[in-house]
């Protein structure tokens, strides 16, 4: 969802700048931009589409010396995707990029359309380079004037801006939306990104920003500012400097090779946190369950399906009343919040604007809380109580795989460590669940020849009017999540339903162009599931089975291997439909990776 990149120093600033918009392309966009002062010399330019085409217009241009730019891709909020409304947007004499929402623009745009501001374009981020230059002509020094600027606005957001008159300078506010700026030591140089990937091999250390920060850089440092106007100095971290995760190694598409790394990293999930008879959680504070009641889980999309799953685990594992909301419903409801229940908000970036929205409603309601994330410095890992990371590394396609694969592995151990405090389980039962866990990462491995049977199997699956996933218990969020995978990059209808809602009104659209894809586990309610399927069937639905036992009413049948508990069945039956919905986008001639109209980090409502 929209990146960030900034760049001050002696380098190449256009190569830095599109490198870092490169890494940044996994999150969306539909159009990119830069623009780089040099002295008192503004160049930009700006593309609709992929970054190739901004790329072959800035083929010819280079800096010569000291400079600073700032770039932008951009995911349509406000405006089509045009390169009118693609930023960086320009002033009189300033330029601005921005990530976010800003919520009283139109009253902004109206006060400054009355006093003869020409707007070029439809966005909301205008309003913020045209405040500025406002507030340079009544006089006030430019950094005052970025200040009184981002005092104006409400919403949400990451600006960088550039102005001439400071060409040594780069202003930055932050709130609600992510950016970090980075640093070497060796060297004056400064690097903003929304996310660690862009700076990784230029920067060295990185200061995350904090909602309400605001400030400049120039060549001899940063300055920061709280949202009440304190000073405050950066905090720097090491960058990691690894970027092999980052690359597809070989695979075709990078939700390829992240369903294939969901063995290795499954394993790096449980890595020190299961003991022979206990799981451990040395993260979490030892109190965090005392006085709970309740879980309450909150999340979006495929982290929605994971928190679908965990209340599954906690109600029967650990005998815990569980719900679980959508956020982007919960943060508008008036919900009864009690001092009595954890709060536990699930998001693979941290940043995702509902969930983290939620996350603040709880905290001002006295919660206690939990995030469940992958990214370590992230806005919710730092507001909430406790954390656990999930350790799935980058995740650059925009469906996720390997990121539901460990939130459900932590909800699982996190079920089992709650047990243990509640004394639900016995001793035998919990050792059992913990060698049932240490199998995962085996039953996640994708063989050749399931792979190749799932290349096959995708060409008969092209058409129709639709798919069914269905499941029972927890294999529901299983199948929300399996039609979630394929209507996200196939662009096929596809809807997840618990087995049993069947004849309760879907079972009228069964025909032969129905096709069902049926979870039909051996140890989670064969019986009753395979009922189900077989009322379909005898509409004359097309069956697709995915189940160790042989259906004869299946058209076609996916054979998973026996397995001892009907969660090692979950996580090899995850793989499947999870391949099934790679194969069908392929051979549609889809871009696996980017699907249309999609980003991976949401970070505006």
């Amino acid at each position: 969802m929209c990146g960030i990149v900034g760049y001050l120093g002696e380098g190449n600033s256009k190569e830095i700048l599109l490198h870092g918009l490169k890494e940044l392309e996994y999150r969306g966009y539909d159009s990119a931009g830069i623009a780089i002062l040099e002295g008192d010399n503004f160049s930009s330019f700006k593309a609709v589409g992929k970054l190739v085409n901004l790329e072959e217009k800035t083929k010819d241009f280079q800096t010569k010396g000291f400079s600073v730019g700032i770039g932008h891709t951009r995911w349509a909020t406000h405006g089509k995707p045009t390169e009118l409304n693609a930023h960086p947007h320009l002033g009189e004499s300033s330029y601005v990029v921005h990530n976010g929402i800003i919520e009283n623009y139109a009253e902004l745009k109206e006060e400054l359309l009355a006093e003869g501001v020409n707007f070029l374009s439809q966005t909301d981020t205008e309003v913020i380079v045209h405040l500025f230059e406002k507030n340079l002509k009544a006089g006030l020094q430019p950094f005052k004037a970025f200040e009184k600027t981002v005092q104006t606005l409400d919403g949400a957001y990451a600006i960088l801006l550039i102005t001439k008159g400071e060409e040594e300078t780069i202003f930055f506010a932050k709130n609600g939306s992510p950016m970090l700026v980075g640093i070497t030591q060796d060297s004056n140089e400064k690097f903003f990104a929304s996310s660690d990937t862009p700076l990784i091999g230029y920067a060295t250390e990185v200061n995350y920003f904090e909602d309400g920060d605001y400030g400049y850089v120039n060549k001899e440092g940063i300055v920061i500012f709280n949202e009440e106007g304190v000073k405050k100095e950066p905090s720097f971290k090491t960058l990691s400097q690894n970027k092999l995760s980052a690359q597809k190694d070989g695979y075709r598409f990078f939700m390829e090779k992240e369903i294939y790394e969901q063995t290795n990293v499954i394993s790096d999930t449980l890595l020190g946190r299961l003991h022979d008879e206990e799981v451990v959680f040395d993260e979490l504070p030892s109190d965090l369950f005392d006085g709970i009641n309740e879980i309450k889980l909150c999340a979006c999309g495929t982290s929605y399906h994971s928190a679908l799953s965990a209340s599954y685990l906690f109600e029967r594992y650990a005998r815990v009343k569980t719900s679980v909301e959508v956020a982007s419903e919960l943060r508008y409801r008036d919900p009864i919040l009690t001092t009595d229940t954890l709060f536990v908000a699930i998001s693979q970036s941290g940043e995702t604007a509902d969930t983290l929205e939620t996350l603040k409603m709880a905290k001002e309601a006295g919660l206690k809380t939990l995030v469940i994330c992958n990214v370590d410095n992230s806005s919710m890992v730092r507001l909430a109580d406790a954390s656990i990371l999930t350790r799935a590394g980058v995740e650059k396609g925009v469906a996720s795989t390997k990121a539901f694969a460990t939130q459900v592995t932590v909800f699982w151990m996190l079920s089992l460590y709650l047990s243990q405090k509640k004394q639900t389980l016995s001793n035998e039962e919990l050792k059992r669940q913990i060698c049932l866990l240490r199998e995962v990462p085996a039953a996640v491995v994708v063989t050749d020849e399931l792979h190749e049977k799932m290349k096959r199997l995708s060409k008969r699956y092209l058409h129709g009017h639709g798919f069914f996933f269905i499941g029972r218990d927890i294999f529901f969020p299983l199948a929300l999540e399996g039609a979630l995978k394929l209507k996200e990059i196939s662009y096929l209808h596809a809807e997840g339903y618990p087995s049993g809602e069947m004849k309760h009104g879907p079972i009228a659209l069964a025909d032969p162009e129905l096709f069902t894809i049926a979870l039909l586990p051996e140890h989670m309610l064969y019986d009753k599931a395979k009922s189900n399927v077989e009322e379909l069937s005898a509409r004359d639905a097309t069956i697709c089975a995915i189940s160790p036992l042989p259906f004869d009413k299946a058209d076609d049948y996916i054979a998973t291997k026996k397995q001892k508990d009907y969660m090692l069945e979950f996580f090899e039956m995850m793989v499947v439909v999870q391949l099934l919905s790679l194969e069908v986008s392929i051979r549609l001639g889809n871009d696996v990776d980017m699907p249309r109209n999609l980003a991976k980090s949401v970070t505006v409502e």
